[in-house]
């Protein structure tokens, strides 16, 4: 195994490789900055950014790839109950949690951020491959998902160049290529609000992605109250439920990137009711009360950690 890291769309990553290929290892890493160029929304000169200057003034075309992503986006954006919202940006930014943000914003701005982040509001055009904000002051926000699209994409990669095993970690998304099953990827689920070395389980994979959605990184205290980054649409406000985090292990990290936030949006019970039926997924959920939930385990293994160390 050659290990190979770096720090990139604001985390730090790492690449495992079946052997030493540094020049492999230098091709995953341009791709990585490539694809971050097209998505994130923290460099004035991204294309999505590009997308965003334009809201309420005119359409702007894109790379197929890019207009791809944003459809199935704005798909799931508009499923019944769904917490995951393209569309947030502005509430986002009012918040501003991870980002210097130490207390609530005014009710006013919450209010004025609420009124641009309808999923509805962003048209597509198939012909021309063109998005378009309706209203000024919107902006797409593909940060919940651009490390899984990413992670796939490398993934993708490593295969074309038929690498026998591999784990990309892009500052939590983790995919990996497979290995034997007698000796699978082992995958640490942190402890929420413990230090980086404390688990509350370990998970044996081989071939599939592992990606977590929990309100432990980013949040801050303000008058004895909890804010975390995970925020509600209909409301403004953080959502507040029964989880600390969502751990979902599948085939793509883009799907795993979307379905961990619907999944702590639905709350342990839906959940497990709804992962009853999309067996191509399954799930590890930690709750306020730090028990650990595993779904049906078909493809990976899940042992659970004392938690109360």
């Amino acid at each position: 195994m050659a290990d190979y890291q770096a720090v990139m769309m604001g985390s730090p990553i790492s690449v495992s490789l079946s052997q030493d290929n540094p020049q492999r290892a230098r091709e995953v890493f341009q791709l990585i900055a490539e694809q971050e160029a097209l998505l994130t929304v923290n460099r004035a000169d991204s294309l999505l950014m590009k997308v965003n200057r334009a809201a309420g003034q005119h359409p702007v075309v894109v790379p197929n790839a890019l207009f791809q992503l944003v459809s199935l986006a704005r798909e799931v954006s508009l499923l019944p109950g769904s917490l995951f919202n393209l569309a947030i940006g502005p509430l986002v930014k009012t918040w501003r949690i991870g980002f210097n943000g130490q207390c609530p914003p005014p009710s006013d701005r919450i209010d004025k951020a609420l009124a641009l982040i309808d999923p509805q509001d962003i048209e597509l055009d198939p012909d021309t491959r063109s998005l378009f904000l309706r209203k000024p002051g919107m902006e797409i926000d593909l940060g919940a998902i651009a490390k899984g699209y990413i992670a796939d994409k490398v993934c993708q990669y490593l295969q074309d160049q038929q690498e026998p095993y591999a784990l990309i970690n892009l500052g939590g998304n983790i995919h990996t290529l497979s290995r034997p099953e007698d000796h699978p990827w082992q995958i640490g689920l942190r402890k929420p609000f413990g230090n980086s070395q404390t688990l509350s389980a370990r998970l044996a994979i081989s071939g599939r992605s592992v990606v977590t959605s929990g309100i432990y990184e980013r949040y801050f205290l303000h008058q004895q109250r909890f804010y975390h980054h995970i925020l509600d649409s209909r409301t403004g406000y953080p959502l507040d439920n029964d989880l600390l985090s969502v751990t979902v292990i599948s085939e793509s990290s883009l799907m795993g990137d979307l379905y961990s936030t619907l999944l702590y949006g639905m709350g342990v019970e839906q959940s497990l009711a709804w992962l009853a039926h999309h067996p191509e997924l399954e799930a590890v959920m930690i709750t306020r009360h730090n028990q650990v939930i595993c779904s049906s385990q078909q493809h990976f293994q899940c042992h659970v950690l004392d938690v109360n160390q």
